[in-house]
């Protein structure tokens, strides 16, 4: 089916007046790259001397919360396949490998009194094969595994996180620093803090809205200041890298565009999802989004808690300390919402108080016919990702922008073209950004392989790589999306036209990999989305 829509699509997108080309150029120097996370793919969870994270805790604690009740103690095997996935790195042609270290790994307790020589020769290892290959890593400090022992001193809501964080990190700046000239220090500052802490979500799944998150917001920014600081005076002069952070947000798109309201509840989705981190940090005068001190403050008031709102207050010392402190703009995006305001009937439904009752915005992707994927929440809409960048360039007067998590998800199978045209239809909106003077100089896939994603376990697939989870080797495999990615990273350019097949061998393969349901039914395990979506996706550039 998709590849008799492809020619279709350009030629009725082009006779609808839609400016498609069947082939789009990025500059020579553009930074093409492939993402992982540690806990996502490394297993090992108790190998040698790690520490317990707090996603080996909640998940061995409360299997119940995870959908296939699975766990990442084995999941890709990455801690014993490191070679491999080097050596799938290099065959995608990419420049870059973004990955995280794990906290627990190097520091089993979270403090400086034990360090695993076992965990910082693995990454030291990891560093030098890429290395070896011309490939440069991207490394995240903080990707979501926190020591269990910190959490129980209360994690990211205790201050007492601000220097044990710039120890870790003086650590790993000390031991590959030399190697690594990428950094960010915390990977998606809004999903750590509300998901983990406001709701019943991400580990260590708190469930107390309206006040923890904010404590660990104000925390965050101030440890990721504090490490930014010591990397600028300490290691910067000598080592010559450059240190960011990594935001996140789906794009708000207003229900009713005409709606004054509506295009108001989506800027005030914007400064609560991005701004809460990225206003310190990027805007000219820092501090938190002037809507946020104020409607919380004001809420706060309302609510009882008398003149002290319930988002911390910086002091002056503290905003000019943290302004700045980012070499980049780090952003990580998958799809968009429909926002219309929740008003003051409470209209979403949300606790009061609650980060989603003090935004004010009610989010949905009901009556939308935009594709769909793997995962119920993400929904193919480039036109999004064209718009956050944008208002990212706008509103922080234009930073350089790095694309650090961008893919979609199917439910398996090496044949996901939907995941190709994922792919083309998001970078083309990348590249009409760019041509529109947003200063981009990279985009990161999303992921690399197959492998545990949080609380969907096992159930939804983001890789360019399939693994064989039952295989005590977790065999990877390339789909068709690795070959497309590579033949775009390879020559700079998007080519609907490219669209290669499976061998006869790897037919084999993909036929055995699939559930049994799928094989008598024929599917091939690829999302598969309609021609109409298709030619809609076209003319929304």
């Amino acid at each position: 089916m998709m590849q008799i829509i492809l020619p279709l699509f350009v030629l009725t997108a082009s006779c609808l007046g839609s400016p498609v080309s069947q082939t789009r150029r990025f500059p020579n120097d553009f930074l093409w790259g492939v993402g992982s996370s540690s806990y996502q793919i490394e297993g090992g969870w108790n190998a040698d001397d790690k520490g317990e994270s707090i996603w080996d805790f909640l998940t061995h604690t409360h299997p119940e919360k995870i959908v296939d009740r699975s766990n990442g103690d084995v999941s890709a095997d990455s801690y014993h396949q490191w070679k491999r996935d080097v050596q799938m790195v290099k065959e995608l042609h990419v420049g870059t490998y973004r990955f995280s270290l794990s906290w627990p790994r190097i520091m089993p307790g979270g403090y400086m009194n034990h360090v695993s020589t076992a965990g910082i020769k693995y990454y030291s290892n990891l560093i030098d094969e890429l290395l070896r290959y011309n490939i440069t890593p991207m490394v995240t400090i903080y990707h979501w595994e926190l020591p269990q022992k910190l959490q129980e001193l209360g994690g990211w809501t205790n201050p007492e996180i601000i220097p044990l964080f710039k120890d870790y990190a003086r650590l790993v700046l000390e031991m590959y620093g030399d190697r690594v000239k990428i950094w960010t220090t915390v990977n998606e500052p809004w999903h750590v803090c509300e998901h983990g802490y406001g709701v019943d979500y991400m580990a260590p799944s708190y469930n107390y809205p309206g006040i923890p998150a904010y404590l660990c917001g104000h925390n965050l920014l101030k440890a990721h200041a504090e490490v930014v600081h010591m990397y600028r005076e300490l290691f910067q002069p000598r080592q010559g890298g450059r240190m960011g952070i990594t935001l996140d947000t789906s794009w708000p798109e207003p229900r009713d565009p005409n709606s004054a309201e509506d295009r108001e509840a989506s800027e005030r989705a914007m400064q609560f999802y991005v701004g809460w981190f990225g206003h310190p940090i990027f805007s000219k005068h820092g501090n938190y989004p002037k809507v946020m001190i104020e409607r919380i403050r004001n809420l706060s008031k309302e609510q009882g808690f008398g003149a002290r709102s319930r988002l911390p207050e910086f002091t002056t010392e503290e905003i000019h300390r943290i302004r700045g402190t980012s070499d980049f703009f780090g952003i990580n995006s998958y799809t968009s919402n429909l926002v219309t305001s929740n008003g003051h009937n409470n209209t979403g439904k949300f606790p009061v108080p609650s980060f989603n009752h003090d935004m004010g915005v009610v989010e949905s992707q009901e009556g939308v016919d935009w594709p769909g994927s793997g995962s119920v929440w993400l929904k193919v809409y480039p036109k999004g990702m064209y718009n956050l960048l944008m208002w990212i360039h706008r509103e922080y007067n234009a930073p350089e922008i790095i694309v650090t998590e961008n893919g979609v998800s199917d439910r398996g199978g090496l044949e996901d073209y939907a995941r190709v045209d994922y792919y083309n239809l998001y970078l083309s909106a990348v590249l009409d950004a760019m041509e529109d003077g947003a200063n981009i100089s990279g985009y990161i896939a999303w992921s690399l392989m197959d492998s545990y994603e949080w609380k969907a376990g096992f159930s939804e697939k983001f890789g360019l790589y399939h693994v064989d989870f039952n295989s005590p080797q977790r065999t990877r495999t390339p789909k068709i999306s690795a070959r497309v990615f590579a033949q775009l990273c390879k020559t700079n350019t998007i080519d609907w036209s490219y669209r290669p097949k499976l061998d006869e061998e790897q037919q084999l393969v993909a036929m055995a990999q699939l559930p049994a349901e799928a094989r008598t039914s024929g599917a091939s395990g690829a999302v598969s989305w309609s021609l109409m979506g298709i030619l809609l996706l076209a003319l929304l550039r």
